[in-house]
């Protein structure tokens, strides 16, 4: 007498009969990041975002050269003369701002500093939430409650009383969103840890460390990756935030946020100081979760081709 067949079994039926269609057509069997890289090219939209993110951090990392080459400028020269100049006035490509800062070299050096705090933040949070999550994960007991305290308040006290420079913000950042990130994979470790291969691996002597990174993990890693790219956006719009209220990098150093907040004495009298940040930071941050919408679809395995 067969089993009965419930939604689980037909996926796995699904995703057997496919497996085996791409390796009498190939030659080759098919992947799960193979399957995920086709289902992410597929999606237009995913794709459109990864050019327009890959597009800015190639014009961050250009920065330097956009100013020696392109603008004439760097982010502190100024000419109090060209103040509110207008696009292409006065050589100035996307016009200045209220210290006759040309908009364009600030804009470029301040992608570089935002996407710098945001990218080292969410490194440095998953490194701490990936080992703590896992450790709390598996383990459970004292040192799950011990690892799941949350530190927002002091790390903002922190943030107000010392003036933060770029990777002294970022590491601030991600003490706070290392967290929500450790729920995550706590709770994915919490299910992964009992399945057969594991208790595999533990009847015949692995150490629970070569368990918990060689065998769990890896299981976690498309939620890490999801948490990635969803997360980026939102530590990008923190930066700004932080920076705008005066906690986050300051002047002359430029950045999408500092932008935004000297800009809000002079917006009546050019438009463009805000308009041009602010729509910097709109796209950067639309594109980004373009593309943590689509890695989240491609990563699901309930999906099928």
């Amino acid at each position: 007498m067969s089993a009965p067949s419930t939604p689980e079994t037909s996926a796995i039926g699904n995703r057997a009969s496919l497996d085996r269609k791409t390796l009498e057509r190939t030659g080759k069997p098919r992947t799960y990041l193979g399957m995920a890289w086709r289902r992410f090219r597929h999606n237009k939209l995913a794709m459109t975002g990864l050019f327009v993110v890959v597009l800015m951090i190639v014009l961050a990392l250009s920065a330097g050269l956009i100013s020696e080459y392109v603008t004439k400028y760097t982010p502190e020269d100024q000419s109090l003369r060209d103040k509110f100049a207008g696009f292409n006035e006065s050589g100035y490509l996307l016009g200045s701002d209220e210290l006759g800062r040309d908009t364009a070299t600030r804009l470029v050096y301040g992608a570089r500093v935002s996407l710098a705090v945001a990218g080292l933040a969410v490194v440095a949070a998953i490194t701490i939430g990936a080992i703590l999550g896992v450790v709390a994960g598996y383990y459970g007991g004292w040192i799950d409650t011990v690892l799941m305290i949350p530190t927002l308040f002091l790390l903002l006290l922190v943030a107000s009383m010392f003036r933060l420079e770029a990777i002294q913000l970022a590491l601030v950042i991600a003490a706070v969103s290392w967290v929500t990130l450790s729920r995550l994979v706590r709770g994915e470790v919490m299910s992964v840890k009992g399945r057969d291969y594991v208790e595999a691996a533990r009847v015949v002597g692995v150490p629970d460390r070569r368990i918990m990174w060689r065998h769990i993990l890896p299981n976690v890693t498309p939620v890490l990756i999801v948490w990635a790219s969803l997360t980026i956006p939102g530590l990008i719009l923190t930066e700004a935030a932080l920076s705008y209220l005066g906690l986050g990098v300051q002047p002359p150093t430029p950045s999408w946020g500092n932008m935004l907040s000297q800009a809000q004495l002079s917006y009546t009298q050019s438009i463009l100081v805000v308009l041009l940040p602010g729509l910097a930071m709109y796209i950067t941050v639309f594109a980004i979760n373009l593309v943590g919408n689509g890695l989240r679809d491609a990563l699901d395995p309930r999906l099928t081709e």
